[in-house]
This record gives structure tokens, C-alpha cells and sequence, in this order.
């Protein structure tokens, strides 16, 4: 009986725990909503990995999802030769480069500054975990305010089905080496793109060249 209770209890105390699990805060896109930004300008990325290529990797994930949304993009390759053009070409001098600055070299709305804030992976006992941490802010080009930012953060860890045993050890070994040696961290970027950009209440509201554009205020 005394066994009973102490399960019911654990079983009670797991439910109030998630129950007290509340989602995010819904955004304010009043800034967005009152400027109306038809195009983004994407600027390199400021990279506080280890990993030196990761800002060139993530250019090309970045796109897609935005122009999907409804926004025009200007090309991200184009922008950054043309940055490096005009004295421009450390990402860090980027960002801290005034958004209507950009605005006027580009003719664009908005700018979408992101930083790469784990680009690794981490090898522990038999395995290996690949992260993936971005941060996300785009401002306006007319008056520099932020009108919108999210983070994201992706963990990705190997599985291995090999079974147990020294071949399973073995096996799984091998399967974390590979995973250290040339760990995939462009679909960890393309997830973290899509839930930071398509969450409801948290993403981007749909942008002037989507047939949701003005129509989905209550998501977003």
C-alpha cells in the first residue's frame, strides 16, 4: 500500500511539473506590422563558434525560408561581396554598421543580423552531440528599431542500433568518430531557420508576396 502511494505520488508530481510548462509569450509584432517590411537584407554572419566555415555554411540555409515567408531577399553571396566592396568585409564592422547605412547601399526594408553562437561538435564517451545555437534580429532600415529577433538552439546526437556486446561498443565508436570528423550541421541550421521563421507567435508573420500576407494576425 505504502509502495502504491509513493507511485501515485511521483505520478502526481510529474503531471503538476508539465502541467506548470507554459509556452513562450506571444510576440509583439506591432513594429513589424506598422512598417511593413517588403525586403530583407541578410549581412554575414558574426561567428562565435570555433568553427571558422560555419558562417559560410549558414548563408546558404537563410534564404530560402524567408523568401518562402513572403519577403524578398536580396542574394546573400551578392551582399557580401558587395560589403567587402565598400570596407565592409568583417562581419563584426557589419553589424555594428548603422541599418539605415545598409539600407541606403542596398535599398532594402530591413536587415536581418544573425550570430552564430554554437557551430560544434562534442565527443563524449561513445558518442557524439552536434549543436547548433543562432540568434536572429532584423531592424528596420528607416529607423534602425528592432522589429523582430528569436533564438534557437538544435542538439543532435548519433543513435546507434548495433546492440550490445564489444561489437556494439566498437560500433558505436566508429559511428561517433564519423560524427566528430564531418558532423552534418546544415540540417541542425535548416530547423532552426524554419522554427525561428514559421512558429506561430514567435516566427515572422507572413510578408507581402504571401497569400497570407495581412490575413494571419492571429498567429502572429
Amino acid at each position: 500500500m505504502v509502495r502504491f502511494i509513493k507511485i501515485f505520488m511521483s505520478m502526481a508530481c510529474a503531471v503538476a511539473l508539465s502541467a506548470c510548462v507554459t509556452p513562450p509569450a506571444h510576440k509583439d509584432y506591432s513594429a513589424i506590422r506598422t512598417e511593413q517590411p517588403r525586403s530583407i537584407l541578410i549581412v554575414p554572419a558574426i561567428n562565435r563558434s570555433v568553427e571558422v566555415n560555419a558562417p559560410d555554411y549558414f548563408l546558404t540555409t537563410i534564404g530560402k525560408p524567408l523568401a518562402e515567408r513572403g519577403y524578398y531577399v536580396f542574394p546573400v553571396h551578392l551582399v557580401k561581396r558587395v560589403l567587402e566592396d565598400d570596407g565592409l568585409g568583417d562581419a563584426d564592422m557589419v553589424h555594428a554598421s548603422e541599418p539605415e547605412r545598409l539600407g541606403k547601399l542596398f535599398g532594402s526594408d530591413a536587415v536581418m543580423y544573425i550570430s552564430i553562437e554554437q557551430w560544434n561538435a562534442k565527443y563524449v564517451v561513445f558518442s557524439t552531440s552536434v549543436t547548433v545555437s543562432l540568434k536572429y534580429i532584423l531592424k528596420s532600415t528607416a529607423t534602425g528599431n528592432t522589429l523582430w529577433e528569436n533564438a534557437q538552439t538544435l542538439v543532435y546526437q548519433p543513435q546507434n542500433n548495433s546492440g550490445g556486446g564489444l561489437a556494439g561498443l566498437i560500433a558505436q565508436a566508429v559511428v561517433a568518430a564519423m560524427a566528430k570528423a564531418a558532423p552534418n550541421y546544415m540540417p541542425l541550421a535548416r530547423q532552426a531557420n524554419a522554427r525561428a521563421i514559421y512558429t506561430k507567435g514567435q516566427g515572422l508573420p507572413a510578408g507581402p508576396y504571401d497569400p497570407a500576407y495581412q490575413k494571419d494576425q492571429a498567429d502572429f
